[in-house]
């Protein structure tokens, strides 16, 4: 199974997209700042990340 990494600090945001991805079949991990996307980043070797630019602590374009 693929693994998505959610990025978002908006909790709406990265519940509607996690429900999306695992109706089609993805798992899912999440994030809600740059710190723990790196830290999951390492954990959960997304095969794709879905970033939000605007983050608390490290914003998006730091964590790429």
């Amino acid at each position: 199974m693929k693994t998505v990494l959610v990025v978002d600090d908006e909790p709406k945001i990265v519940q509607l997209t996690r429900d999306y991805l695992e109706h089609a079949g993805f798992r899912v991990a999440s994030a809600s700042d740059g710190k723990e996307a790196l830290a999951s980043f390492r954990r959960d070797a997304p095969d794709l990340v879905v970033l939000d630019l605007g983050l608390p602590t490290l914003d998006g374009l730091d964590v790429a």
